[in-house]
């Protein structure tokens, strides 16, 4: 038996040995007044250890503990251990190109988080680092202390050169001299291309040097201007320039036996570039060493060393017998559980569940745990049962399941939501993608992680996106209401005015017909009236010279009825005023059309229905006449009874 840390026994053991020693002689302070006889007497009896008694365990369980420090182990062979590696450099272009935002924050801080990704993905290779635009520097030389590869890494900026512009040329000879005696050389490009279409100067000059170059491009195709630190953009004889990705450096990857490939957001581009870089490249042996195998004994001494304590801290006494339960009590209490609700070999089954998961077979593991998650309502089976489900497509399972999911610990809850987040994403509809934003945040909150953060922007992204669309489809259907209603409104005015032309043309066609009715029934009266009074020729005379001038009224009225309907078809905007006038002369010819009925009902009264005994006087004749002249108005046509059926043809208007 040897000890791994012997100094424990030589600087702690004599001072322990020391400190116990005069613990253990020195006297109480009573004894120097007082004989142990009289002691004896005034001392209570007690049956517990003494402290001499107490300070010799004490003793003992130090020189115990501090045996444990020491190691002591049993010597159990030699085992050889090679350490391998493959030489990574990392060129990171500083060019002012690379201050762009076209990738969040912008190119350079974006490709530092991806060199800095590698780092943590590749904690057993020795990584370098380059910085280049127009010239370059070694920033770190091949190291394993990735902690000072990252502190370098963190201080780069586009200010650490101050030439403009990007030289791969110069970079690539940097890489050769500082990666020596070595056949191939691993070189991970970090960089948006440049402005360079043709790389076969340094496709040569890598073939020649055995430099193996894989590109990780930053940026996009769309590409963005360039914004300095002082709010201004770079431009080129007035005009903003546009930094895009250029993807012509492929070449120098592919051509060089390296791999190109564009960056995403997620860190899956880096695993995937790492991947390929262990793939192409051979590790090295760098050293080889046989390590002794030990059997640790350390447990035995510091476990004695605690029974010790228990004993000394315990009031059990010396003489008193302590009353210890029986064996087949002991064993009651060993063999005897509670009702618990996981069964003795449940075990098995969660085995069987996370192997069923492993081999994607998700329906079979879901069903395992959820039954077990059920039964002993445990928060890790919930979760498991929750992810299978997830991984089925039944994502409402796995909301249900991530929701009974109750964890004390705060990384656990953290990915518990996060689950819950993405679920809510799969589900779809606004709703759910704001409750996904909730689980989120919450998520975050607890713990800050990189994929959940990423995921959040783009949900919110998506729900933007979603609002500005219904914002748009909402105004294109607002328009299209609009125009509709406006198309509505000018059919209905279309279709007012038209019937307002309609009932004006009846309005005008019936006034005419009661003009030539009323005329006829006055013409037919006026040939009664003739009949009746032949005796007085010279009133007849005098009767058709009035008629003759009543058709010229009424052809003049038509007359101006014509140009008034012309005037009225030009103008359009005076429709209503001509409307009112149309009424208030319908209301008169109505009003006229009474009377004359009242007076033919008279004159009828008189000169039928009453016979008057004798004939009437002249005067009384010349009376009645002039009464009925009185009421023919100028808008309806006076006929004479020998040319009726002539005036009417020549009179009557084709609407």
């Amino acid at each position: 038996m040897t000890f791994l840390h012997p100094e424990f026994l030589y600087y702690m053991l004599p001072l322990i040995i020391i400190l116990f020693f005069f613990l253990l002689t020195q006297k109480e302070a009573q004894a120097h007044y007082f004989s142990d006889e009289v002691m004896n007497k005034l001392r209570v009896s007690a049956n517990t250890l003494t402290l001499k008694a107490r300070n010799a365990l004490f003793m003992i369980i130090a020189i115990l503990m501090t045996i444990a420090l020491a190691g002591p182990v049993i010597k159990n062979g030699k085992v050889e251990v090679k350490a391998k590696s493959a030489d990574i450099m990392i060129a990171l272009d500083i060019s002012d190109s690379m201050l762009a935002e076209d990738v969040y924050p912008n190119r350079l801080k974006f490709a530092k988080q991806k060199a800095l990704d590698l780092l943590s993905f590749a904690p057993n290779e020795r990584i370098g680092v380059i910085a280049f635009a127009k010239s370059s520097y070694l920033v770190s030389p091949l190291s394993f202390d990735h902690d000072a590869v990252k502190f370098l890494l963190s201080k780069l900026d586009t200010t650490s050169i101050t030439e403009k512009g990007t030289n791969l040329m110069a970079m690539l000879e940097v890489v050769d001299r500082s990666i020596k005696n070595d056949s191939k050389k691993y070189l991970l490009l970090l960089t948006d291309g440049g402005d360079k279409k043709d790389f076969s100067k340094e496709i040569a000059f890598a073939k020649e040097k055995g430099i193996v170059i894989f590109v990780l491009g930053i940026g996009s195709i769309q590409g963005a201007p360039i914004k300095l630190s002082n709010g201004e953009f770079i431009k080129q004889k007035g005009k903003i320039i546009v930094s895009k990705l250029n993807e012509n450096i492929a070449e120098l990857a592919t051509k060089t036996g390296g791999v190109y490939i564009q960056s995403v957001n997620a860190d899956k581009d880096v695993k995937t570039m790492l991947h390929e870089i262990e793939a192409h490249s051979k590790k090295k042996e760098l050293k080889s060493q046989e390590i002794e195998k030990f059997i640790p004994l350390f447990y035995y001494p510091l476990g004695l060393a605690l029974l010790l304590l228990l004993i000394a801290t315990s009031s059990m006494s010396k003489r008193v017998k302590v009353n210890v339960p029986s064996a087949f009590i002991l064993a009651l209490m060993m063999f005897h559980t509670s009702n618990a609700d996981a069964g003795l070999l449940d075990f098995v089954d969660l085995k069987e569940a996370k192997q069923a998961y492993e081999k994607n077979d998700f329906e079979k593991s879901a069903k395992l745990y959820d039954n077990y998650a059920k039964s002993s309502n445990h928060a890790e089976s919930y979760y498991n049962a929750g992810n299978a489900f997830y991984k089925e497509g039944k994502y409402k399972e796995a909301l249900q399941n991530y929701n009974r999911a109750r964890f004390d610990d705060k990384s656990s809850r953290a990915k518990n939501l996060s689950n819950m987040g993405n679920t809510y994403v799969k589900l779809g509809g606004e709703e759910n993608l704001k409750k996904a934003v909730e689980s989120y945040e919450a998520s975050l909150k607890i713990e800050d992680d990189k994929e959940t953060r990423e995921n959040l922007q783009a949900v919110k992204k998506a729900l933007q996106k979603k609002k500005q669309k219904q914002n748009k489809d909402q105004k294109n259907q607002n328009k299209k209401e609009d125009k509709n209603q406006k198309n509505k409104d000018q059919k209905k005015n279309d279709q007012e005015n038209k019937d307002k032309k309609d009932n004006k043309n009846k309005d005008k066609q019936k006034s005419k017909q009661e003009q030539k009715k009323d005329s006829k029934g006055n013409q037919e009266d006026q040939k009664k009236d003739s009949k009746d009074n032949k005796s007085s020729k010279e009133d007849k005379k005098g009767q058709e010279k009035e008629e003759k001038n009543q058709d010229m009224k009424s052809k003049k009225q038509s007359d101006e009825e014509k140009k008034h309907q012309q005037k009225n078809a030009q103008n359009q905007k005076n429709d209503k005023k001509q409307e009112e006038k149309e009424k208030k002369k319908a209301q008169s010819n109505k009003e006229q059309e009474k009377e004359k009925k009242e007076e033919k009902q008279s004159h009828g009264q008189t000169a039928q229905g009453k016979p008057i005994k004798g004939k009437m006087s002249d005067a009384e004749e010349k009376k009645w006449m002039k009464l009925l002249n009185q009421d023919q108005k100028t808008y309806l046509y006076m006929l004479s009874p020998n040319n009726n059926k002539e005036k009417e043809n020549s009179n009557e208007k084709p609407w």
